[in-house]
């Protein structure tokens, strides 16, 4: 009895998945910068977006001070949560402007998603602590001023 058995194999050839691989190369290569860039675009968007939460915070808890003719001292009460005021505005500290702008909980500690730093007058916001230049500040009014918000550090090279 005669069994016939192909003995061909079947597969792909040495030269085949070199090419393959050679091309994968090629697309990483083309890839990866769009990729970092996309990342870079992100933080910045992020931080952007931080700056107008900031702001946002800032004219609200000012304005519910003036409709409610309190001194430029007196704290205000947001969705619950007593903010610290100083000069009409919040202070720049976790618990005041961080917790009014939705970056601290009402202890004032920081969320995760973001790095906190607070002085005397400034508050800043850095998308975490790899990126530490990639941030905006608030900075506290002197009597009978606005503040001052800066988002300069929020630059491809930074963030």
């Amino acid at each position: 009895m005669n069994n016939s058995h192909d003995d061909k194999q079947t597969g792909f050839t040495l030269i085949e998945l070199i090419v393959v691989i050679a091309i994968l190369g090629i697309l990483s290569a083309l890839a990866l910068p769009r990729f970092a860039n996309l990342q870079t675009e992100a933080r910045m968007a992020k931080m952007n977006g931080a700056l107008g939460s900031i702001k946002a915070a800032a004219v609200l808890a000012h304005s519910i001070q003036l409709t409610q003719q309190l001194s430029a001292s007196s704290s205000v009460t947001m969705e619950g949560s007593l903010i610290p005021m100083a000069n009409g505005y919040p202070q720049s500290t976790n618990i005041s402007i961080g917790h009014a702008a939705g970056f601290a909980d009402a202890a004032g500690l920081a969320l995760s998603d973001y790095s906190l730093l607070s002085s005397a007058t400034v508050f800043t916001v850095a998308p975490d602590a790899s990126h530490p230049a990639c941030s905006v500040t608030y900075t506290v009014p002197v009597a009978g001023a606005a503040p001052t918000y800066s988002n300069a550090g929020v630059t491809a090279v930074n963030c």
